[in-house]
């Protein structure tokens, strides 16, 4: 099962620096959901994800927030 991170209540630049921590001790092609309540974050994550070589599998708009589902690169 994919790991959830919980993100909600940090507004940026949090979720992607704490995500970009978490990722980076994981395995290439392990995967893990972003949950984010902060309205940049649909912008912030994909570039992120650009930026240092992820890929974003799955974006989706859930209550109060969003998640995204990111595959270590």
């Amino acid at each position: 099962m994919t790991e959830v991170y919980d993100l909600r209540g940090l507004n940026c630049p949090l979720p992607v620096l704490k995500a970009r921590k978490r990722l980076a001790a994981m395995e290439k092609g392990e995967r893990l959901w972003l949950e984010t309540t902060d309205p940049l974050a649909v912008i912030d994550i994909p570039a992120f994800c650009a930026e240092q070589g992820h890929k974003l599998v799955e974006t989706e708009t859930v209550s109060g927030g969003h998640r995204f589902l990111v595959e270590r690169g």
